[in-house]
């Protein structure tokens, strides 16, 4: 049986559902409140009470004006999950429930090795939606066959005695020092060496993980200079800090060692 922890918050207008890990958020929104978008790239299902007739990827800005439409439903996934894929694999869930959702949105391929992350992270989304009173439910789910079942994410436990610890950051072009000394707060110190460029897809563009990254570096643009931060920095997880440092593209518990070389993740995860 799934699993699947959740901090909410109910505000007249909003309803805010956080998944745990730093696993994305889903925010409920009334129509009046569509100024207040996520700033970042992020799915939107589109609601005439709580039926869902429409799927946009947004970034900033809701493009609908269909009377019909009176609420929605914005969605910002884990940095490891591509919204366009996101909004695909919604698509397709919901044909494959026969139902017919508008979009504006050209048909993507999820190429073949974002598959079962996507269809994993799909099916939780799912899943929330239903306990809300959204069906959005495939008949055929999209995945992937594999001879070997996939490990399941692994968890983490902040603690006192881990707040203590400095753990040092050297990879990826950076070098940083960090304290995780709340449960959602990490310390960046002063000093810290940032990875100048985003590294780009095979088009040239930049991929999610980099457009978070430098996201986060806009948000704090006044403490860095010349790519080395000037002053202590907060940020709210692991992958927060190293999409700031490096844009990501590895596994942050593995890249922060104490003085005797035990990872953060050595030091948090749950068995």
């Amino acid at each position: 049986m799934m699993e699947i922890k959740l901090n909410v918050q109910i505000e007249e207008n909003r309803t805010t559902i956080q998944l745990d890990n730093d696993n994305g958020t889903i925010e409920i929104i009334k129509m009046e409140q569509k100024e207040s978008l996520p700033k970042q790239s992020a799915v939107s299902l589109l609601l005439n009470g709580r039926t869902i007739v429409g799927v946009e990827q947004i970034d900033g800005q809701l493009l609908t004006t269909k009377e019909e439409v009176n609420d929605f439903i914005a969605i910002t996934p884990s940095w490891e999950i591509e919204p366009h894929y996101l909004a695909q694999f919604l698509i397709t869930a919901a044909e494959n429930n026969g139902m017919v959702l508008e979009t504006t949105r050209d048909k993507v391929k999820v190429p073949t090795n974002r598959k079962k992350a996507v269809a994993a992270y799909g099916a939780e989304l799912i899943t929330v939606l239903q306990t809300f009173g959204y069906e959005l439910q495939p008949t055929e789910p999209l995945e992937v066959k594999e001879s070997k079942p996939k490990p399941a994410k692994a968890r983490h436990r902040w603690s006192k005695a881990v707040s203590e610890v400095e753990f040092f950051i050297d990879t990826r072009e950076s070098k940083a020092t960090v304290i995780w000394q709340k449960r959602n707060e990490m310390l960046l110190k002063a000093g810290a060496q940032m990875m100048k460029s985003a590294p780009l897809n095979k088009d040239g563009s930049l991929g999610f993980a980099a457009k978070m990254g430098e996201k986060i570096r806009a948000d704090h643009a006044s403490q860095v200079k010349d790519f080395k931060t000037t002053e202590d920095i907060v940020l709210k997880s692991v992958n927060e800090v190293g999409l700031f440092l490096y844009f990501g593209g590895t596994n942050s518990w593995l890249e922060m060692f104490d003085k005797d070389g035990k990872t953060i993740n050595e030091w948090t995860v749950v068995e």
